[in-house]
């Protein structure tokens, strides 16, 4: 009778512990990964992927949602842009366009060396 209980109690155990590690660790089992976890990697997108608005192309900023010819002209015109949510605070594109469009695009400033190589 001892026996019985006690593998009923280790099988219990290996169970829990399956199971636990299953849900600790959905990568190595191969599940898809949690809305979290999705959004988390989007919030963590590498600066690379980014569309820099000090140096992007009017046909790449027509691409970003929202943003078409007039926009994407506005926005040319109104560089430099520090920070991009400049943006908004210089009127360029609405709130709601902005919205749409944060987690695409990135204000990168030129770098002194940059700056003196263009110098004459």
């Amino acid at each position: 009778m001892k026996k019985q209980i006690m593998r009923a109690f280790l099988a219990a155990l290996v169970l829990f512990l399956g199971v636990t590690l299953t849900v600790a660790h959905p990568q190595a089992t191969g599940t898809a990964p949690a809305k979290t976890d999705v959004k988390a990697a989007k919030a963590a997108k590498p600066s690379a992927d980014l569309l820099d608005i000090n140096s992007a192309t009017a046909d790449q900023l027509d691409g970003l949602p929202g943003i078409g010819k007039a926009y994407s002209q506005k926005i040319i015109a109104g560089r430099p842009y520090k920070m991009k949510t400049d943006l908004v605070r210089k009127k360029v594109i609405p709130q709601a366009t902005y919205d749409k469009i944060k987690d695409m695009i990135i204000a990168k400033q030129a770098t002194a060396a940059a700056a003196s190589s263009k110098k004459p």
